[in-house]
């Protein structure tokens, strides 16, 4: 299972979200299950478009297919647990 955040890394909502992250990764240690992609790249840009991402910032459960198993969209991040509830599924 991997987590994959998309965002902007000049929004406002930044710093909430890169917040979300560094406590998600201290409470839990994901290593590399946890990624953080800019939508100002070309992969991320890919990457929203490919899971049609229309709000942002986004998190995203994937399996290890790429299947999708939650999306959260827009500046309403989620509970930390909410999220954990997929990691350990």
């Amino acid at each position: 299972m991997k987590l994959l955040i998309l965002y902007r890394p000049d929004s406002e909502q930044a710093t909430l979200v890169e917040t979300f992250a560094r406590d998600l990764q201290r409470q839990h240690d994901l290593g590399s299950r946890l990624e953080l992609l800019s939508l100002n790249t070309r992969e991320g840009a890919t990457t929203a478009a490919l899971y049609e991402i229309m709000s942002y910032p986004a998190i995203l459960a994937l399996a290890n297919d790429g299947s999708v198993l939650n999306v959260w969209q827009g500046s309403d991040l989620p509970l930390i647990d909410e999220v954990l509830g997929y990691m350990y599924e």
